[in-house]
């Protein structure tokens, strides 16, 4: 769990750069290996704990586009 808390709050900090530095590369594929290392550990942990959900369930492209409309609530 602690690994996953760690991850967790990689990709966090990534979302908030990146959410301001759309374009940086090197950001992004960081972004992309913690969401993939987070898939692994969600594997190993959630059939103990129980299923568990937050950020990184997703890859971004290149620029960062994750705040490409429309969001939820302009559907």
């Amino acid at each position: 769990m602690e690994q996953l808390q760690a991850v967790d709050f990689v990709l966090v900090e990534l979302t908030l750069y990146l959410d301001t530095h759309n374009e940086d590369l090197e950001a992004i594929k960081q972004f992309n290996h913690y969401a993939k290392e987070r898939k692994k550990l969600v594997k190993a942990i959630e059939p103990i704990y129980g299923p568990l959900m937050q950020y990184g369930h997703s890859y971004s492209g290149y620029p960062w586009n994750w705040d490409d409309a429309p969001w939820p609530w302009q559907v």
